[in-house]
């Protein structure tokens, strides 16, 4: 698993200016009525690039702090997530302390003395409006929120039919979250028949699918992850009991990018075809598991699975599930697919019994699936505590 990639002189303005990003999803999306969060420190006297700064403030969701030049009050210039300067006041904040997230932002970025002040002032880059406009609000809203590293991603999908790839989705989400990390399980099979009840959370409050429908461009990855039903420590995206209309492969993407924001872990049990809304799934993963049984038939449709994933899925690798047709074990069905092999997903006849009576696949972690999830989590991810 080594190979995983995963103010006393300003005054506080208001970031209710008009307009904004079409992108930013109607107002149904989830945090479209929270509070605004706390947002960047902009020092500007340039009135026109001040109104596109508060317009595109408003867009994030955020309140910044507005002033003229360098703050009296250190924890001013040094607290907020984000600094932005404006061309006009680059050469007013010389000799400031230097703090990593300050941008120096304006129109006119050919002149090679903008670049010069942006070194002076410790600037990270310079953004030209209106050409960096969506760039700017995904940066303001990743320093609201707070944003580090991203989830490491991972979809499951069976070779064939049965082949037990919710079964281990829902496994590999109980077993993240055990360790104390961020966990989101993801049902992206409108006809899997709903993780949700797999794991025995349907009747619990929450967003499903269908409420993302209209969803496009950024959504808050914390409004998200507290919309959704939680089940045994895993937060859970999945179907309505309702038939729905299929979700916009522009959903998805947002759903999908703002829940990989917040870090930890996030599984995705994909479904066989390929259309455009899986396809925005598979390009969000980081690897791919695809689940295949030991026996020709299955190998054989594994094999066109895996055509058709290998397009976008940028690691695909193989989880052979026994028992085994003569003559097959599972580096033999990973050597037939052409896919590295994770390992073989061990038999556990009581799954079917815990279902019964209440209890979700791989919740055990002393059973053969659970200590199977575990394995692969400490591979994946290491020993060192919640990510």
């Amino acid at each position: 698993m080594e190979t995983f990639r995963t103010s006393r002189t300003g005054v506080t303005a208001s970031a209710s200016a008009t307009g904004g990003p079409e992108a930013q999803g109607g107002p149904d999306a989830p945090g479209a009525d929270e509070p605004r969060r706390t947002g960047p420190l902009i020092v500007t006297e340039d009135l026109g690039l001040l109104d596109d700064l508060l317009r595109l403030c408003a867009a994030a969701g955020v309140e910044p702090e507005v002033h003229h030049r360098v703050p009296e009050r250190r924890a001013s210039w040094t607290d907020p997530p984000l600094v932005l300067v404006g061309d006009d006041a680059a050469a007013r904040c010389r000799g400031a302390v230097r703090r990593p997230g300050t941008v120096l932002v304006g129109r006119d970025h050919d002149d090679p003395a903008v670049w010069r002040l942006a070194v002076e002032i410790g600037a990270e880059g310079v953004l030209r409006l209106p050409d960096a406009e969506a760039l700017l609000v995904d940066r303001i809203a990743d320093a609201a929120e707070g944003v580090g590293r991203q989830a490491l991603t991972v979809g499951v999908v069976g070779g064939r039919g049965g082949a037990g790839a919710s079964t281990l989705a829902c496994g590999l989400a109980l077993a993240a979250a055990r360790t104390g990390r961020r966990t989101l399980l993801v049902d992206g099979d409108p006809l899997g028949g709903g993780l949700d009840v797999l794991l025995g959370g349907e009747r619990e409050e929450g967003r499903r699918w269908p409420d993302f429908a209209a969803s496009k461009g950024r959504l808050a990855g914390g409004a998200l992850e507290e919309s959704l039903p939680s089940v045994r420590g895993v937060r859970v995206l999945s179907w309505g009991r309702e038939p729905a209309e299929a979700v916009p492969p522009e959903a998805v993407r947002s759903v999908l990018a703002a829940a990989r924001r917040r870090g930890g872990v996030v599984v995705v049990d994909l479904p066989r075809g390929t259309d455009a809304a899986a396809a925005e799934a598979q390009a969000q993963l980081d690897l791919g598991l695809l689940v295949v049984p030991g026996e020709l038939r299955a190998v054989a449709a594994a094999h066109r699975v895996a055509s058709t994933l290998s397009v976008g899925v940028r690691d695909l690798r193989a989880v052979v599930r026994g028992p085994y047709a003569a003559g097959l074990d599972e580096r033999w069905v990973a050597d037939a697919l052409r896919l590295p092999l994770v390992g073989e997903l061990p038999y556990d006849p009581g799954i079917v019994e815990d279902q019964d009576a209440g209890v979700p696949p791989g919740a055990e972690p002393r059973g053969p699936l659970g200590r199977f999830c575990d394995a692969f989590w400490t591979r994946a991810l290491g020993t060192g505590g919640a990510a």
